[in-house]
């Protein structure tokens, strides 16, 4: 199973135990998944989809909180591994709307405030509820552990997150701005901040580094995810810290070879234009040691010193020899 997958099962798995959080994660599902249409004397909520997951989730709430009668209806498609679920409550009793006829392809946030608190689901839950105020009802999201269980929600609705192992990736799909904004500003409240793009019609949530990933899997308390996810980062981190010291390893041996080889060109020019008996004795030393220990560095070269040299010394006769083969070439030209 994929990584998405593990992390739904998982967060499927909870049932709320405060009421006010099974609506919130209720009006989540509802607002990114379900369609609702109604009016004065009926109202009818559907939520579709192909994750048996999302749908076994929504019925447990939707039996939790109200205890009221649901229709499922199992859809085959023709190549028999895909099924749609189809969950709709529709009956008088669920009639959610003061307005004389609604019709909503998406519902807006409010109106699923108005659906998860409503009274009409035979529970009468925060009777001072500003109904007409923009976007979430404040009751409704008031509280930490109901913006969890809204994320939770939304995320089994239409979320998904990349293989770590291959890529850093977490997104929620939204059908409109309006909803993908809502979640981004419940998303920061845990100081968390994604940022949202467009794809086709569809406005996406995203996060894009592990440490916000992980943040967001502890916010909805997908703790075996997150320890996963947390592993391999480490063996990515120790890898990659690997990966550069070897690199950087590499690295300085090349240069000390091609440095070395360029010395022993430099030194054997100087002995077979002019000698070794026209050098300084300690240059003549140096000179001599070099071509003796080809492949060592300048550390070693000047414990092979009488007396021994540190690593600056040795690099200044070096580059004194340098200098006297870089004049021969310059006089053979």
């Amino acid at each position: 199973m994929s990584f998405s997958g593990d992390i739904k099962n998982e967060i499927a798995r909870q049932l709320p135990d405060e009421y006010h959080c099974l609506l919130a994660e209720i009006a989540a599902i509802i607002h990114y998944a379900g369609t609702v249409s109604g009016d004065a004397g009926r109202g009818r909520i559907a939520v579709e989809t192909e994750n048996v997951t999302l749908a076994k989730k929504y019925l447990r709430l939707i039996k939790k909180a109200f205890d009221i009668p649901v229709d499922l209806n199992i859809k085959k498609y023709p190549s028999g591994k895909t099924h749609l679920y189809k969950i709709v409550l529709s009956s008088e009793e669920c009639s959610v709307f003061p307005e004389e006829k609604v019709m909503q392809e998406q519902p807006s946030a409010a109106v699923c405030s108005k659906i998860a608190a409503g009274d009409k689901f035979s529970r009468v839950w925060m009777e001072t509820a500003d109904w007409e105020k923009p976007g979430f009802a404040e009751c409704l999201l008031e509280y930490p552990c109901c913006r969890r269980a809204f994320i939770r929600g939304a995320f089994l609705t239409s979320g998904s997150v990349s293989n770590p192992g291959k890529s850093y990736h977490f997104e929620i799909v939204c059908r409109r701005r309006q909803g993908a904004e809502e979640l981004c500003r419940i998303i920061e409240s845990f100081d968390i901040h994604p940022k949202i793009i467009q794809r086709k019609n569809k406005y996406v949530v995203y996060l894009k580094d592990s440490e916000s990933i992980v943040d967001i899997l502890n916010v909805m308390s997908a703790a075996n995810a997150l320890m996963r996810l947390e592993n391999i980062r480490i063996i990515k981190d120790m890898k990659n810290s690997a990966n550069r010291q070897y690199n950087c390893d590499s690295a300085n041996i090349s240069k000390m070879v091609r440095t070395a080889t360029r010395q022993m060109e430099d030194i054997r020019l100087i002995e077979q234009k002019m000698g070794f008996d026209r050098l300084t004795p300690a240059l003549r030393e140096m000179a001599l040691v070099r071509l003796e220990h080809p492949e060592e560095s300048l550390k070693e070269l000047g414990d092979y010193l009488d007396p021994p040299v540190g690593k600056s010394g040795v690099n200044h006769r070096l580059k004194k020899l340098g200098e006297i083969a870089e004049t021969l070439r310059q006089e053979n030209i």
